[in-house]
């Protein structure tokens, strides 16, 4: 089967305007227009019920997401295997965001958020696997154009623009929506990925039946999967490092920090600063990583900067703690959005399901932050806001000790 190759030229606006579009969106609409509305609704159980969406949002996103990167795998079509669900996702998300726009309880709020959880993974799953498009010694540029460039702007410039909807949340789900669509489908068409209508798939002899081995087959054993596995736990363990503060950003800045008035403003500073060392680390890390052949040791030591900004908000409950901590994090998070896609890439077990293992690879951009609210939620009821940052500490170290134990990939 011959591998298609896409020029760097149109991959890489593709790798940049199409994570932004859906993840910039669901940022904002997880972090502020979500909590906004369950506090309207119910505002003394709100950590509870974030914490429940998030819980449901994780189950919704796991199973749609595997699905979402088989079915992709085995698709043909004459616009290529991944625009179709690329396309068909971001517009059922459009619509479940309208949908929770005009929610009028909890529980439609909660079944349009499911329904849009569902399709995202549609859009997520598909579109990492553009990576693979890349000619081989310009992948770790594709891959910092996706995760550095790319999510940073995603993560960090939509909720610059999205703290200024926080007093117009319903609206905000209808904007950014629709932007999500918009953006896809940009995204989509720069890449114009070709036919594959011709492309011969490796048959396999059928089967009398399907056994409980063959289903277990779906993932390999650790003896062949372990590289694979440890990226994705390390994932997993920096992303709830991560998310587990970001996701309560708001009600650390009005309960926590007593921000007050300087709430949006203080938001708005923190995702700036991130969002410049970000890009900055989007435009370096993943040429340099191309140039001097290293992958694991930066990926593995962005978590030190992750761990760094966590103790500045414990320790610093100030205008120095937020700008400290937007600094560090941005420099940790800019390293490890430009290169884990590629280091996961690198330690695929199975390359002829590069969507389905990289798909499950990026619920680390989803999953962890379903998990993050419902541990940081226990630990905020047990040891008050600033247990989350401890948290958040331990956990980016592990995935850093993680990331450093991959054998296969040698720095």
């Amino acid at each position: 089967m011959n591998k298609t190759t896409i020029s760097l030229k149109r991959l890489i606006p593709g790798l940049i305007i199409g994570p932004a579009s859906w993840l910039g969106p669901y940022i904002v609409m997880n972090s502020l227009f979500l909590p906004a509305l369950i506090q309207n609704f119910n505002a003394a159980h709100k950590v509870e019920l974030v914490a429940l969406f998030s819980t449901c949002g994780m189950i919704v996103a796991a199973l749609s997401n595997m699905i979402a990167g088989a079915l992709s795998d085995k698709t043909k079509s004459r616009f290529g295997k991944r625009a179709p669900w690329l396309l068909g996702g971001a517009f059922v998300f459009m619509l479940a965001m309208i949908a929770a726009s005009f929610s009028p309880n909890i529980p439609v709020l909660l079944a349009a958020w499911m329904v849009g959880q569902a399709a995202l993974n549609f859009i997520v799953a598909p579109m990492v696997a553009w990576i693979d498009f890349a000619p081989k010694d310009g992948r770790g540029t594709a891959s910092s154009a996706y995760g550095g460039l790319g999510m940073a702007l995603g993560n960090n410039g939509f909720n610059v623009i999205g703290a200024m909807f926080l007093s117009q949340y319903r609206l905000g789900f209808i904007i950014f929506g629709i932007i999500t669509f918009i953006g896809v489908a940009i995204a989509t068409f720069i890449v114009h990925e070709p036919s594959n209508l011709d492309e011969e798939i490796e048959e396999k002899a059928p089967k009398p039946k399907l056994t409980l081995k063959d289903a277990a087959s779906i993932f390999p054993r650790w003896s062949i999967g372990r590289d694979y596995y440890m990226a994705l736990i390390a994932k997993l363990f920096q992303g709830v490092g991560n998310f587990a503060i970001t996701g309560y950003i708001l009600y650390i800045m009005t309960d926590f920090l007593h921000r007050g008035s300087q709430t949006q403003s203080s938001i708005q500073l923190i995702n700036l600063i991130m969002l410049i060392f970000g890009v900055f680390m989007g435009f370096v890390a993943g040429p340099v990583s191309d140039k001097f052949k290293i992958l694991k040791l930066p990926v593995g030591f962005s978590t030190l900067f992750l761990a760094l900004a966590a103790l500045m908000l414990f320790f610093f409950r100030d205008t120095f703690g937020i700008i400290t901590y937007a600094f560090a994090a941005g420099i940790g998070m800019g390293m490890w959005n430009s290169l884990d896609n590629l280091l996961n890439l690198e330690v695929i077990p199975d390359q002829n399901r590069v969507a389905f293992f990289l798909g499950v690879y990026n619920l680390g951009n989803t999953i962890t932050q379903a998990i993050a609210p419902v541990l940081a939620a226990a630990v905020i009821s047990l040891f008050g806001y600033s247990g989350i940052f401890i948290v958040s500490f331990v956990f980016s170290l592990i995935g850093g000790v993680l990331i450093l134990g991959i054998k296969s990939v040698k720095r």
